[in-house]
């Protein structure tokens, strides 16, 4: 399960004005909700709203701050209501208000609270998962991932979702750009593998798809009878219409496996490195035979993702570095970045490209 706790001091939904705009939106509603806050929230706020034999999800941007509109919350709703009848492993949604008819003062939407399986780093014990319980929970999850990718984002109505032409150039450039306002002068520069990213861009996209940006093993709802079975992918915020090896680019990088050294290990958010889970040699394999698309290549976008991967640390590590967070836990980051840019040399190193 998905843990929620008691809403954070600042973070106060009114429980009279939730209860009002629920019911205007949601028929059939009886008494008022029990509010409490999900506490994985990471860029949005994330609520459950128990009213007994209904339960739901209320997402909102952080108070006091507006948006970019790659994470605003008509984004998130929109695709997720889109997908729902094509690929089905997305909560359903009821409803969104933009900022001028929100009584909160800002956008939000609410979805059904999808009750099963929540993994996090590990894999419980008491699952009871060994090599061929694992194996097929990691065939599960990637071929989700290649379903998306299938989805005709034109035919349910997304096609003015954003502009697939030149997204591989786009986020080379904005992940270029963001890493060079982060630098801190403790952590290894890499402009090398930036430099090389640019160099040996391909000049043709593969293709163009619904780009989840974030799909993990930790961003699923697995179902609580059928552990096999992804019920829910969550956190669409800053889903795209792109370059689909892109999205698998991104998904490698943070697939952590049993053989990697301790430098990638010490930042598994996933449970990759459980007994069964393919490598992502395998995994690789395995989209190249389910998509037709043309694998030998395929170096350029792992290594986009891991620089991507990089970039992230380094503008969290450059905040504490600058004390502009006094999270302790971020300390360790800027090891994170060496250990990932050093990953993505050898990476090139061992390239045909």
């Amino acid at each position: 399960m998905n843990k929620t706790i008691d809403v954070r001091t600042g973070e106060d939904l009114d429980v009279s004005v939730v209860n009002k705009v629920m019911k205007e939106n949601i028929e059939g509603l009886v008494g008022s909700p029990q509010i409490r806050q999900f506490a994985s929230g990471h860029s949005n706020l994330t609520y459950s709203l128990d009213y007994g034999t209904r339960k739901f999800v209320l997402r909102r941007p952080p108070f006091g701050t507006k948006p970019k509109s790659g994470h605003s919350m008509i984004r998130e709703y929109s695709v997720m209501k889109a997908l729902k009848p094509a690929f089905g492993a997305v909560p359903e949604c009821f409803f969104h208000m933009d900022d001028d008819t929100s009584p909160f003062g800002a956008e939000f939407y609410v979805m059904e609270q999808v009750e099963g399986r929540k993994l996090e780093k590990e894999i419980p014990k008491d699952w009871g998962f060994g090599h061929q319980e694992g194996r097929k929970l990691c065939l599960s999850f990637f071929e989700k991932l290649i379903d998306l990718h299938k989805v005709d984002y034109k035919a349910i109505g997304l096609g003015d979702f954003g502009k697939p032409e030149g997204y591989v150039e786009r986020q080379i450039k904005g992940w270029n750009g963001r890493y060079e306002r982060a630098l801190t002068d403790d952590v290894d520069a890499f402009e090398d593998v930036r430099d090389w990213l640019e160099n040996v861009m391909p000049e043709t996209e593969v293709g163009h798809s619904i780009c989840h940006g974030d799909f993990r093993l930790d961003n699923v709802i697995l179902n609580g009878e059928d552990p096999y079975k992804i019920d829910a992918v969550l956190d669409w915020e800053i889903s795209a219409l792109g370059d689909p090896m892109m999205d698998l680019g991104n998904t490698l990088a943070y697939w952590v496996q049993a053989d990697d050294p301790d430098t990638l290990k010490v930042a598994a958010m996933q449970p990759s490195q459980a007994e069964g889970m393919m490598t992502r040699e395998e995994i690789v394999e395995l989209y190249g035979e389910a998509t037709g698309f043309d694998m030998s290549k395929f170096t350029f976008y792992h290594v986009y993702g891991v620089f991507r991967l990089v970039v992230i640390l380094q503008q969290i590590y450059y905040r504490y570095y600058h004390g502009q967070t006094k999270n302790k836990a971020f300390a360790s980051f800027g090891m994170q970045v060496n250990g990932f840019g050093n990953y993505a040399r050898y990476l090139i190193q061992k390239s045909k490209l």
